[in-house]
């Protein structure tokens, strides 16, 4: 008899089997619409007016759900009301809107309705605090370049929704910049989505804030959001003024103008410092002028700090007078071809006022500096007694009048004589 034995072969028990990576991939591509099914009986047990029902349900369904790892579906679900295939268009599988969706907000749509929608997002993202990053930097950016496939009620509440996200500190503004690409900012799309979270951002927060909130977000140029052949400063004023929101069309205005001061300043300097003449100064500016335009009462004021406020006064007290007077007298003739009219030369006068005032050692020498812008012609008798008589600031307003004095009497006196003649 044989002692031979068969050898038995090796169990499998407790071995972890590696499914193949096609398995794997076609069992995920299914599991997006579990995770919806999941979520839609929990928040199918809500009334539809019961926005604390649903707070509440979200609440619970992160506890029980894997929120973190299914962020995309969530929120295509809660936003646009279903799951979102590569292209934009809904899964078709036939599942109905989501029970909660801003999408079931009722027309025509508005602001006060869709804040009862951002308050349950409020609530969500407080109490699952990682849902944040995902929402701004993949979701709402993945929606967004969509939006030239919604129709216009649909467009307005999810920009409306956006605004109040941004406004309340739940979403970056850096989600934006997608709304820049070629395919959105042609016929005036992306204005118009940026039109109107602007609009509901507004009614939570002031238009300083707004500021703050884009530049956070890496948003440097709003003229990008404009179709290419509108992009210009003078597109923008108009299109915000016709929209009712002048706040945005001054606050732009006012953001163009530093760029340019900045721009001028860093200029005028470089040329300074490389002994370049006055001809090439002047030329500087010219051509500054005519590629962005700025009012002459604002370039005065740049000129001025560029080429008075960069002397050195670390002399001795005795020569500051004389320093002052040579300085002013040479970039005098800078200033001049600029000084075309009462509203020029009186803002001129108050950015000396203001600069004499910031800068102690030369307060006393501001009569004389006066009366050299005056013998070059850069401001006329008219500009400084009005000046005197009420367009100072308040800067030291006393003590510039009084110094003055003398000043604006030899200019009255002269005005009567000429009058007599």
């Amino acid at each position: 008899m044989s002692t031979s034995q068969q050898t038995p072969k090796p169990s499998l028990t407790g071995v972890r089997i590696k499914a193949r990576k096609g398995a794997v991939k076609a069992q995920a591509k299914h599991e997006p619409s579990i995770f919806r099914d999941q979520l839609y009986k929990h928040l199918e047990t809500v009334s539809p007016d019961d926005f604390e029902g649903y707070a509440n349900k979200l609440n619970l369904a992160g506890s029980q759900l894997e929120f973190l790892k299914y962020s995309d579906a969530l929120f295509e679900i809660l936003l646009v009301g279903g799951l979102l295939q590569p292209g934009g268009t809904y899964v078709e599988d036939n599942a109905p809107r989501s029970p909660f969706t801003i999408l079931n907000a009722p027309e025509p749509v508005e602001t006060a309705e869709i804040k009862k929608y951002a308050e349950v997002f409020n609530k969500l993202l407080r109490r699952y605090k990682y849902l944040q990053r995902p929402l701004e930097e993949q979701s709402l950016p993945a929606l967004l370049q969509y939006a030239h496939r919604w129709p216009q009620p649909q467009r307005e509440k999810f920009s409306i929704m956006l605004g109040l996200l941004l406004a309340q500190g739940l979403a970056n503004a850096s989600c934006l910049q997608i709304l820049t690409k070629d395919h959105l900012v042609k016929d005036y799309l992306s204005i118009s989505l940026i039109t109107l979270i602007f609009r509901a951002y507004l009614t939570e927060q002031p238009m300083d804030h707004l500021s703050s909130t884009l530049k956070k977000g890496g948003i440097k140029e709003m003229l990008d959001f404009f179709p290419l052949n509108k992009r210009n400063p003078t597109e923008l004023d108009d299109w915000f003024k016709k929209e009712g929101m002048e706040n945005v069309a001054e606050w732009y205005k006012k953001k163009r103008l530093v760029k340019i001061r900045d721009a001028v300043i860093s200029g005028l300097k470089e040329l300074v410092e490389k002994d370049e003449s006055i001809d090439s100064l002047i030329s500087f500016l010219k051509d500054t002028q005519a590629e962005t335009p700025v009012p002459e009462a604002d370039l005065v004021g740049y000129i001025w700090t560029a080429l008075i406020g960069n002397v050195d006064w670390g002399t001795r007290p005795d020569q500051v007078d004389a320093l002052a007077i040579r300085e002013v007298t040479k970039y005098a003739e800078v200033l001049e071809p600029f000084c075309n009219g009462p509203k020029t030369e009186v803002s001129l006068i108050n950015t000396v006022q203001l600069y004499c005032y910031e800068e102690s050692k030369v307060m006393k020498t501001f009569p004389q500096m006066l009366k050299v812008l005056y013998n070059k012609d850069c401001i006329s008798d008219q500009a400084i007694l009005y000046w005197h008589s009420k367009g100072s600031k308040p800067q030291g307003r006393q003590h510039f009048l009084t110094v003055t004095q003398p000043l604006v009497k030899f200019l009255q006196e002269q005005d009567s004589d000429d009058d007599d003649e």
